[in-house]
């Protein structure tokens, strides 16, 4: 979840009428006020979404102009993310890309399988958010540069297995070749993306979950878990940009 705009330090956690009719509960409370207590320090590093030089590279490697992300840093993604979605997708040309966050990387991924597709995308992409409005703009966004994607507003839902929120995004196909975890917020639960996993076992083998924000605290138990349970997947936390990315490949 993220936009074009300037944005504050803190992300949007979402309404009523998003998340759900579950209240937080008092051990939810509880997470969200201990993991925030000790990362402040995180957040504050994370304000700074990468250099000019590498969000110039970035663009001109994808042929963008350069304004085409006027604003990074805070609860966007960097440029660390973002370069390293794109030269996933130019290495590995997937069929399947599925997104959970629209916003910056959007765009990136859009553009990525167009040139990987020589022009025409070589794989579809399917990509979630929770705010209405961000999917409408992220789709004129993407309009301008002449690109599209499969762009999807869906609630957030209890999940069974894990504590906080995970997107309501009903059946997807299998044979996922990566999957972009950017959502929900951690101002939801701390461990809100770990619901994530429920979808694993649609990823195709030799394909690829990329998780933001890998180096926050919340995400770094969601990894310890998924390692356990998940041990088809090799794990490792590749600390380029300034929030670290958790990736995982299917064996």
């Amino acid at each position: 979840m993220t936009s074009r705009e300037t944005t504050g330090l803190l992300p949007r956690s979402g309404e009523d009428r998003v998340m759900g009719t579950r209240g937080r509960s008092v051990s939810d409370w509880a997470a969200l006020l201990g993991v925030g207590a000790i990362q402040w320090p995180w957040l504050l590093r994370s304000l700074h979404g990468g250099s000019k030089a590498d969000k110039r590279a970035l663009l001109q490697r994808l042929d963008l102009p350069p304004d085409a992300l006027p604003n990074l840093g805070s609860w966007k993604a960097d440029t660390g993310l973002l370069s390293l979605v794109a030269d996933h997708i130019l290495a590995h040309k997937p069929k399947l890309v599925v997104e959970f966050g629209t916003g910056a990387s959007t765009l990136i991924i859009a553009r990525a399988l167009q040139l990987a597709g020589g022009g025409t995308p070589c794989g579809a992409f399917i990509s979630f958010e929770q705010h209405q409005e961000f999917v409408d703009a992220t789709r004129s966004w993407l309009a301008e540069h002449g690109l599209q994607a499969d762009l999807r507003a869906v609630p957030l839902r209890p999940s069974a297995h894990w504590p906080g929120l995970w997107y309501d995004h009903g059946p997807l196909p299998d044979g996922i070749d990566l999957m972009l975890i950017d959502g929900p917020p951690w101002t939801i639960h701390p461990l809100t993306r770990g619901s994530a996993e429920t979808l694993f076992g649609q990823i195709a083998p030799g394909g690829t979950v990329m998780l933001d924000d890998g180096a926050r605290p919340g995400e770094r138990i969601v990894a310890r878990r998924w390692r356990k349970t998940w041990p088809e997947f090799r794990f490792a936390l590749v600390k380029s940009g300034t929030k670290g990315t958790l990736v995982g490949r299917r064996r």
